[in-house]
């Protein structure tokens, strides 16, 4: 147990939450993890908070509601979160030490998690403990340590996949069909196209407002991604995918690439779509400014991925070596005196 001084009461700390804006069970958790009554020194001074041990688990209780909002994301965040807890076996603690840092890393890692996944879930799991050490529920945690990415290979269909998956989906689901062929022509995050609606959708555009950086964006549309979207306007649905879900999508793209010969291969999921249409402009010339602005990266980094795939930007830098060696050919060469006579004449010079 720590104490540590503090200037807010229980009372104060579950109001500073918002009485209205979080639940019974919540408080209750509060109540049990903050000590019941704070404890005042002899004489004026500040109020003494108790702190009590905590587990993740308590405090994904406690804030995961407040950082983060509804969403696969969110969701995602409690398996991560879940999982840790698991890890450190429920363990309870006022700090958070290196020694806990580096067992769930290590831990982590003997489950085969690449440095990728594990940066994603100690981004996870660094926010909320910075947010229990700002509310005074812990008192330390360690400086966390970005582990090195490798890039990974970026799968990508070529057109003849392409053709034979499409094929095999429509045969299963008309709208699965219909939503692949949106994917791939737009970019677009699987959640990100199924959260469209008629509105979002104008003068040959559409307009994703649900976007995993919270920013806007709108793409114009290919002459087959409105014809997709044709088929469903006007039957009374609230957007062109509302009779999908992801589960229910992925159930069938499954099926369906099992079925055309892609089966074994790991890397054919959905979000294959979104690095095909990124592959493609990248390959067709377009600027990789534009490409991410096209996919809606908040940086230019996670666009750089597809850069090495415009392999012919660097044709035009194997045309300058080469005008350059004939434009050396060409230039009439200066006679270089010998070593021996340029040293007389220096010295020669110098004599006078």
């Amino acid at each position: 147990m720590v104490v540590r001084p503090s200037r807010r009461s229980e009372r104060a700390d579950i109001s500073a939450l918002g009485w209205n804006a979080v639940s019974e069970r919540r408080i209750g958790l509060r109540r049990r993890v903050l000590a019941p009554a704070g404890h005042r020194a002899s004489g004026p001074g500040p109020r003494i908070k108790v702190v009590q041990s905590v587990t993740v688990g308590d405090l994904a209780g406690l804030y995961l509601d407040v950082l983060w909002e509804e969403g696969q994301h969110k969701r995602h965040v409690a398996a991560f979160l879940d999982e840790i807890d698991l890890l450190l076996r429920r363990q309870a603690f006022s700090i958070f030490s290196e020694d806990m840092l580096d067992d769930v890393t290590g831990s982590l890692r003997a489950k085969g998690n690449s440095n990728a996944t594990i940066n994603r879930k100690m981004a996870a799991l660094g926010k909320l403990l910075r947010k229990a050490r700002k509310m005074g529920d812990i008192v330390g945690l360690p400086e966390f340590r970005r582990q090195k990415e490798r890039q990974g290979r970026i799968r990508f269909l070529e057109t003849e996949e392409e053709e034979r998956l499409f094929s095999s989906l429509c045969a299963h689901s008309r709208d699965a069909w219909r939503l692949a062929v949106f994917l791939v022509d737009t970019g677009a995050r699987l959640g990100e196209a199924l959260a469209l609606t008629w509105n979002d959708i104008h003068d040959g555009r559409a307009t994703f407002w649900v976007t995993k950086s919270n920013r806007s964006r709108t793409v114009p549309l290919t002459r087959r991604a409105l014809d997709v979207l044709d088929e469903r306007r006007g039957r009374g649905l609230r957007g062109p995918f509302v009779m999908l879900n992801q589960q229910g999508f992925r159930f069938v793209w499954n099926k369906a690439k099992k079925e055309c010969g892609l089966g074994a291969d790991a890397d054919v999921v959905p979000h294959v779509l979104r690095h095909t249409c990124a592959s493609r402009l990248v390959k067709g010339g377009v600027d990789i400014r534009r490409v991410q602005m096209w996919l809606g990266h908040q940086t230019l980094h996670v666009t750089m991925r597809y850069a090495h795939l415009a392999a012919n930007d660097l044709d035009a830098c194997v045309n300058v070596l080469e005008a350059f060696r004939v434009v050396e050919r060409r230039r009439p060469s200066v006679p270089v005196p010998p070593l021996e006579q340029n040293r007389g004449n220096t010295l020669a010079g110098q004599a006078g």
